[in-house]
């Protein structure tokens, strides 16, 4: 656990450095927090109920000529139930991870009011995964979930004055395993943020 939270940092604090070493004209520095709905599609043979979770963590943005580097480093929680879909195994997933987002995009806007569009990888590292499971074949609707995830993020946010609102889509490119079957799902992700900025040079 100690280990993915420092390379979720050190990713985190390079990616800053590299972009505030080129001669870049603005840098912002925030805090940001949301809910997120997570997305694990059935398959025919196991049914997913899909449930809310959170984000909350930090985030930079370096930009100039209406283009802008974002990267972030926040925890997300994840949470879904997964059902047999004969009735007979249930688990109740919830994953928590470090996440880091790597966004490029462009920005619009003047006088504290603008309008942003983005997309990048994101890189997640498992910290906590809790299953309760329940049922007479409750193992094969097991989760089996990575220590290490990848994702592709989308989205547009919008700025007013030091606080924005971000809308994502968050789609898995790993896929993940159900008990000891063959059949895979990828996580994907809903969510909606708001965002605080602390400071900007």
């Amino acid at each position: 656990m100690k280990k993915s939270i420092l390379l979720s940092l050190s990713i985190f604090l390079l990616s800053i450095g590299i972009s505030k070493a080129q001669v870049i004209p603005s840098f912002s520095f925030g805090l940001k927090g949301g809910l997120n709905y997570s997305t694990f599609p059935s398959n025919g043979i196991f049914n997913n109920d899909n449930k809310a979770g959170y984000q909350a963590g930090a985030w930079a943005r370096i930009g100039g000529l209406g283009f802008i580097f974002q990267p972030e480093l926040y925890v997300t929680g994840k949470n879904v139930t997964v059902n047999t879909n004969d009735g007979t195994g249930t688990a109740k997933a919830n994953f928590t991870s470090v996440d880091v987002p790597l966004l490029l995009g462009g920005k619009v806007g003047a006088l504290g009011l603008g309008g942003r569009f983005y997309g990048g990888p994101v890189l997640s590292f498992t910290v906590n995964k809790d299953q309760s499971l329940s049922g007479a074949t409750s193992n094969a609707a097991r989760l089996n979930y990575k220590d290490a995830n990848y994702a592709i993020q989308v989205g547009a946010g919008v700025d007013i004055s030091s606080l924005s609102i971000d809308l994502r889509y968050e789609g898995g490119l790993n896929k993940i395993a159900y008990g000891n079957d063959n059949s895979h799902t990828r996580v994907s992700l809903f969510s909606l943020a708001v965002a605080y900025k602390l400071f900007s040079l």
